[in-house]
């Protein structure tokens, strides 16, 4: 059975497929499923939700098996444009549930309360399992479980060894939330670290996957993305290592101040 994180009674598979800007979407979809992924992660701003759903009918794998996420976008968070998108969002998919829906950027134009209000009115009527957030700040958490009428499952946000998200991932664990690490190789910024390469010349391993099992070693969820098809199986092979201690610790120690890798328009003032 794959790794899974849970909370609030919701399990999240601990390894999935991020879609970002993915090629060859619905193959890569299908033979990640294949190896053995169970978590799908795409978004209304991706543009591929109809290629995800494509890839997970054609897996072969029972739906039931397979958690899919999607996200709203931000320009969706008024009530009535949620309602409508979500809806959309299925009729790409073509499935017959949202497993879990994210709000995808924080819009301080529109009331969290009201955003949320939605998601769990859309959640009541059976078109979503679950909901969650990501690109969320330690204040915006602290409002969002305050204000949200169903629990609010997960916080997806940017993480790897060169950024510190301590103070995200306490609170995440304060309010009973996962942590779903988006960019978990920092956008390939993994590969050639000397520090990474090193430690996972001893394990047998690369340094993408050391970065992964940094994460996953925390119960932090990781959704890598790759267009390449040996690395799925690659990304996947995280649970017959394990790091040591004193290797966690010199991981954690590469996170600096301009470790941040993603940052536009949409982002809140970060921690």
């Amino acid at each position: 059975m794959m790794q899974a994180v849970e909370a609030k009674g919701f399990k999240i598979p601990i390894v999935g497929l991020g879609t970002w800007a993915l090629r060859d979407v619905a193959r890569m979809v299908e033979q990640a499923i294949r190896i053995g992924y169970r978590h799908i992660d795409t978004a209304q701003m991706y543009g591929n939700e109809t290629e995800v759903g494509q890839g997970v009918r054609a897996s072969g794998v029972k739906r039931g098996e397979i958690m899919v996420t999607t996200k709203v976008q931000p320009t969706n968070l008024a009530p009535h444009d949620l309602e409508r998108s979500v809806k959309e969002s299925l009729a790409h998919l073509r499935l017959d549930v949202i497993d879990l829906l994210l709000i995808h950027w924080p819009n301080p134009r529109v009331p969290l309360a009201e955003t949320l209000g939605a998601m769990a009115k859309m959640k009541r009527e059976g078109y979503v399992r679950a909901i969650g957030v990501s690109n969320f700040t330690v204040a915006l958490l602290g409002e969002a479980n305050k204000v949200s009428p169903e629990p609010v499952v997960c916080n997806q946000i940017e993480c790897h060894p060169f950024l510190n998200q301590d103070k995200v991932l306490a609170a995440c664990k304060k309010h009973g939330m996962a942590m779903v690490a988006y960019s978990p190789v920092a956008r390939g910024a993994a590969h050639g670290n000397e520090v990474l390469a090193r430690i996972g010349k001893a394990h047998g391993k690369t340094d993408a996957q050391v970065s992964l099992r940094y994460l996953v070693q925390q119960g932090i969820v990781v959704i890598p993305r790759t267009n390449r098809r040996e690395r799925l199986g690659e990304n996947f092979a995280l649970f017959d290592f394990a790091l040591t201690d004193a290797e966690m610790q010199e991981i954690y120690s590469l996170a600096h101040r301009g470790g941040r890798v993603v940052d536009w328009t949409w982002s809140p003032k970060w921690d």
